[in-house]
């Protein structure tokens, strides 16, 4: 593994969610300077934090994906540029053939531009893959086929499903067994038909700590065994969808009372949603087809490749929840 470590500058999109904002913390820590992509300077000097932008140790750009002199003056003068804006879900003015696939195509533009073998490490995800029903997967899919084909020196991350204190899958799953968020009288998890039985079962997922994920992002700058490859990562604890949001219950204080565990079949789930989106009424469900596709599926890797060439082993569902719960 090589990494030799030298101050840059890097720029970023997507770094004030929630991913993002971990990596730029990691990235500050470790002497880098950050130029940050933003449509916000208020959110930016909120969740970046004033110190950090006041002394020029982030640069914010105002921009979108859409604006190609926007992109230029984010990668200017830079040494590596991260790629993470994603949508779960469409809106009228977001898709994910825009988010994903057009905008991952101007920021590499605007990488080779600057620089024909720029650095470069792309937000992929756990599972994505050719698949016309599902448009975040797709999407994502497509969208990483442009970056192994860029000529930029790139690393390509997939991480599973990311949990932190400041996360939004980590909200929701409280306000669930809290009870403070629909259904309000059960947790809530798309389940499958059994592949060697009769009857219905949950997948099984490893929900990875942010500060993994941020880790493998800052260490993959100075690590050149990473060019050109791709990295699963998941948590090390793998645990039944519905036994996950039951360790969030008995890690909150106050304990919420128990509620129990109903499993929606993801089939049922996304004839359902498309029904919905046909008529109109998508945005009445808290899910879309993929969504429910997705969300069907185990989320689990061996992260072989991870502990090969980073040096660590990613950290245990429970073990890592234990570290912030007492701020959900």
């Amino acid at each position: 593994m090589s990494s030799e470590k030298q101050a840059q500058t890097i720029a970023i999109t997507g770094g004030t969610g929630f991913v993002g904002r971990h990596i730029v913390a990691r990235l500050l820590a470790e002497g880098h300077r950050v130029q940050a992509l933003t449509r916000s300077q208020d959110k930016a000097r909120r969740v970046l934090g004033e110190d950090a932008i006041d002394s020029a140790r982030v640069m914010l750009c105002d921009g979108t994906l859409d604006d190609p002199d926007a992109l230029r003056h984010l990668v200017e003068g830079c040494d590596a540029c991260i790629h993470l804006v994603g949508i779960i879900r469409e809106t009228k003015n977001q898709t994910f053939e825009k988010v994903h696939v057009d905008g991952t195509r101007a920021i590499v533009e605007a990488c080779r531009q600057h620089d024909p073998g720029m650095r470069y490490v792309h937000m992929s995800a756990l599972g994505v893959g050719p698949d016309k029903r599902a448009g975040y997967r797709d999407s994502k899919h497509r969208a990483g086929q442009i970056v192994q084909k860029s000529g930029l020196r790139w690393t390509m991350v997939k991480p599973g499903l990311i949990h932190g204190h400041d996360g939004e899958f980590t909200e929701m799953a409280v306000d669930w067994v809290r009870g403070k968020a629909p259904p309000y009288l059960f947790l809530p998890y798309f389940s499958r038909w059994k592949s060697d039985g009769f009857g219905f079962e949950a997948p099984t997922v490893a929900p990875v700590f942010v500060d993994d994920v941020a880790r493998v992002f800052v260490e993959a700058l100075d690590n050149k065994t990473t060019i050109g490859r791709v990295y699963e990562i998941a948590g090390s604890e793998r645990v039944l969808f519905p036994e996950m949001l039951r360790m969030y219950a008995r890690n909150l204080t106050p304990r919420p009372k128990d509620r129990p565990a109903i499993g929606l079949p993801w089939v049922l789930a996304s004839y359902q949603a498309r029904i919905a989106g046909l008529l109109g009424l998508g945005g009445l469900l808290p899910f879309d087809e993929g969504m429910a596709i997705m969300g069907g599926r185990d989320s689990v890797s061996d992260n072989a490749a991870v502990i090969r060439d980073f040096g660590f082993t990613p950290a245990e569902f429970e073990e890592s929840l234990q570290t912030y719960a007492d701020r959900l």
